[in-house]
């Protein structure tokens, strides 16, 4: 797989793997952030949706979202402004549901982190 999650031919090198397990909150975001600054935000959507497929129902929203989020800014990246904007939007979505509720975001600034996602996604519709 290269670093944007699509299958390389055969014998070709790719990208070191994320963990597949779930992983504590504050891990499953920090090791989430580093991918999405190594410009691997597909790594990062899978270690998201390891916590979202597994951690507490009530927290789903909050993980989900963040996981669309990884999955937009992915289409981004491969310059596909319309999977980009309707995945980052369905996230942004997710998250500022999420943050009204008064669940918890693990140190995130959920306005700071929806903002961030739409801003990447529009410079790919700008061009």
């Amino acid at each position: 797989m290269d670093a944007l999650g699509r299958p390389l031919p055969y014998g070709a090198v790719g990208v070191e793997p994320v963990p597949e397990e779930p992983l504590p909150p504050m891990k499953s975001l920090q090791i989430a952030r580093q991918l999405v600054k190594a410009a691997r935000p597909f790594a990062a959507h899978e270690v998201l949706e390891a916590r979202w497929k597994t951690g507490p129902a009530e927290e789903r929203d909050l993980w989900q979202g963040l996981a669309q989020l990884g999955v937009g800014l992915t289409h981004a990246s491969r310059g596909n402004s319309v999977g980009a904007l309707r995945l980052v939007e369905r996230g942004a979505g997710r998250l500022e549901s999420y943050g009204t509720g008064g669940g918890p975001t693990y140190g995130l600034d959920l306005t700071a982190v929806v903002a961030c996602a739409r801003g990447q996604a529009a410079k790919v519709d700008d061009g």
